[in-house]
């Protein structure tokens, strides 16, 4: 892991946290995507974490794009289609990387998340927000369009009248209107949000991790699955979890009224 994303781990929780705040912890132009993917990578292969919180040091939540890169992009040095596969094997595998992520993500947005970092906390599953956050999807102040899976999930989050009103105006919106429109869960002091975050994650961590995991994946393959096919995979993901020795704890602690110990 480079210097960009610091990964710190305490018992079943992981904290994600974008270092380079004197640039607004951008996404493009460093090492923002490798250094996610790496991360994801290594949290699929450890059993161990439960839950996983995002942040940013330093005032902002993330930028979004790099400008210089942009710059270079405007420049006509490099043509159109490598562009589009730069987008295809740079930004645009991080929506697919977080989305396939079974473990739950908490973005704890502590300040500015604009354009690609306003899509960044989308890709997340839960959202909360600092007093000193704000949200735009500014690409169009630009000129260009929501390149990183915006345009899919901003209008599943908030609906699309404010989708499209947050993408067509590019204007930014602060964390209480955020939290009415459902983009975030809550507000908190900015000098609690970890602390509240991680009592979040703590709380999904004490959970059965199996029954976290394939719940998470059946709220993911719902927002774009039929009912029926739905229904068949939670069939499916309930007979397993009905054997696991994690459900049976469940079970006999309830009917001895003890605190349950999950092993995972």
């Amino acid at each position: 892991m480079s210097d960009f994303l610091l990964y710190e781990q305490q018992d079943h929780v992981v904290t994600l946290t974008m270092n380079e705040p004197e640039r607004r912890n951008p996404l493009t132009g460093n090492t923002a995507v490798p250094d996610f993917l790496a991360a994801i990578d290594r949290i699929h292969n450890d059993r161990s974490v439960r839950a996983v919180i995002l942040t940013g040091a330093g005032t902002a939540f993330s930028s979004g794009g790099d400008i210089r890169d942009m710059e270079r992009q405007a420049s006509g040095e490099v043509s159109g289609m490598q562009i589009r596969q730069e987008y295809r094997t740079g930004i645009q595998r991080l929506p697919l990387a977080l989305f396939n992520l079974e473990v739950p993500v908490i973005a704890a947005v502590n300040g500015a998340a604009i354009g690609a970092g306003l899509d960044l906390a989308c890709m997340c599953d839960i959202r909360i927000a600092s007093e000193h956050a704000k949200f735009a999807e500014s690409f169009v102040k630009l000129g260009i369009i929501p390149g990183d899976g915006g345009a899919w999930l901003l209008p599943r989050i908030i609906g699309m009248s404010r989708a499209s009103e947050m993408s067509f105006t590019g204007d930014v919106i602060g964390p209480d209107l955020a939290a009415n429109w459902g983009l975030v869960s809550r507000v908190v002091p900015a000098d609690k949000l970890l602390t509240m975050a991680n009592e979040l994650a703590l709380r999904i961590a004490a959970n059965p991790p199996h029954a976290v995991r394939l719940t998470k994946r059946l709220l993911r393959e719902a927002m774009h699955t039929r009912l029926d096919t739905l229904l068949e995979m939670a069939s499916a993901f309930q007979a397993m979890s009905h054997q696991t020795d994690d459900h049976k704890e469940a079970v006999s602690a309830f009917l001895a009224k003890r605190p349950p110990v999950f092993k995972g």
